[in-house]
């Protein structure tokens, strides 16, 4: 299973974007979500990526952005692609992607079956997406929350048309009994690789890597 692509996102430091393109990510999550642990600035992200390897996609996590904010991130951070995280219509993925000229990938939370729904109308506008547990009512994050939804509400199904990403509360234990029981061929992990919120363990994104690949 060595096809299986990892995003590791949150990455705050030069430590842990080395960390993390020695363990063999194939993408880079950069957080820009000012209330979470894993945030960082432009600055701080400019200078993490600009000595990221060719092949290894840095991407922007977003939630909400507006094109004033969008206009100075893409300015500053040379990124591959933009990840929307809040509550961004079809309309407005679509503007985006056709604005910045940026591959963009949708993130959609999930507890039941109906919130698959959604897949069809997101897969005609993004480039790939990203199924993650719905957070709580209550939540601070849109994700990152280290939850997982019933992996078994993608089993068997096979009309994906996008590329696409499985995350929520995804650990090097757990990773790769959910690849099997979904057929993911990309996973994302945040806070299943942290010794504490925003702080990556070198030795945990490896392990959850190798799962991953097992």
């Amino acid at each position: 299973m060595a096809d299986i692509q990892v995003k590791i996102c949150g990455l705050r430091t030069a430590e842990d974007v080395a960390a993390a393109v020695s363990a063999g990510a194939r993408y880079l999550g950069f957080n820009f979500f000012p209330k979470s642990p894993r945030s960082v600035d432009a600055e701080t992200a400019r200078a993490l990526a600009v000595d990221v390897p060719a092949g290894v996609a840095k991407v922007a996590l977003l939630v909400n952005p507006t094109d004033a904010e969008l206009d100075r991130l893409i300015e500053t951070v040379p990124l591959d692609m933009l990840q929307l995280h809040g509550s961004e219509t079809p309309e407005r993925v679509a503007e985006i992607r056709g604005r910045y000229g940026l591959p963009v990938m949708k993130v959609l939370g999930v507890a039941s079956a109906e919130d698959l729904d959604a897949i069809d109308s997101y897969s005609a506008v993004a480039d790939q997406l990203l199924l993650d547990a719905k957070p709580p009512k209550d939540a601070v994050l849109p994700g990152g929350n280290g939850l997982a939804f019933d992996w078994q509400l993608l089993a068997g199904r096979k009309y994906w048309t996008r590329p696409w990403m499985l995350a929520g509360g995804l650990t090097p234990d757990n990773v790769a009994e959910a690849i099997a029981r979904t057929g993911a061929k990309q996973v994302d992990v945040a806070s299943g690789v942290e010794s504490a919120p925003g702080v990556k363990d070198a030795g945990k994104m490896a392990a959850f890597i190798r799962a991953a690949q097992s």
